[in-house]
């Protein structure tokens, strides 16, 4: 009876191989395989700031894409300096013909799942955002932040002012000023 194999006996090592981009006599590394956790973090990293108040920005969808492949995918170093202006690294690569570059070294299976797993989680983000249960969820959270403004409301509440405003309405020819008082 054969024994069933172990996973240590099966001798498989995650993908570390590269391909090799010139560029302005520059070697630049293209990994070939990104591990899964690192998939999702460029993926969820480029949904996150290509969102704009529950809608997906696409032109900053394709930048942050892009822009988190360069980071993850090759061993070009960058400043935090630099990092801080993405759109302008995109701008760079795109616009010299570096991106394309590093796009054609990948291989082609590893980025179409990207692509595919990019547009699945977007659609679902979206989906899930019109929800009933993404709005509840959203009331919940805003609550406690509704309360506490509307106890600062009421802690802060000047009487006197208050008072002003129904002289007010009534120097101005307010006919209903009595109904203020009572509502």
């Amino acid at each position: 009876m054969a024994t069933k194999p172990t996973f240590n006996t099966l001798g498989m090592k995650v993908n570390k191989d590269t391909e090799i981009v010139k560029f302005n006599d520059k070697e630049i590394k293209v990994t070939q395989y990104l591990p899964i956790s690192d998939k999702i973090d460029l993926i969820q990293t480029a949904l996150q700031k290509a969102e704009e108040n529950g809608v997906y920005n696409d032109m900053l969808l394709e930048v942050y894409f892009n822009v988190n492949i360069i980071y993850l995918y090759t061993d070009i170093l960058f400043t935090e300096k630099q990092k801080e202006d993405e759109l302008a690294i995109y701008d760079a690569f795109q616009s010299s013909g570096l991106l394309n570059e590093i796009l054609a070294a990948m291989d082609e299976k590893e980025y179409n799942s990207l692509v595919a797993f990019l547009t699945a989680m977007k659609q679902d983000n979206l989906t899930y955002g019109n929800s009933a249960a993404a709005v509840l969820r959203q009331v919940i959270q805003d609550l406690p932040q509704n309360a506490e403004a509307a106890a600062n409301f009421i802690d802060n509440f000047d009487e006197t002012k208050y008072g002003q405003v129904f002289k007010l309405a009534e120097a101005t020819g307010y006919k209903n000023s009595a109904k203020l008082t009572t509502e």
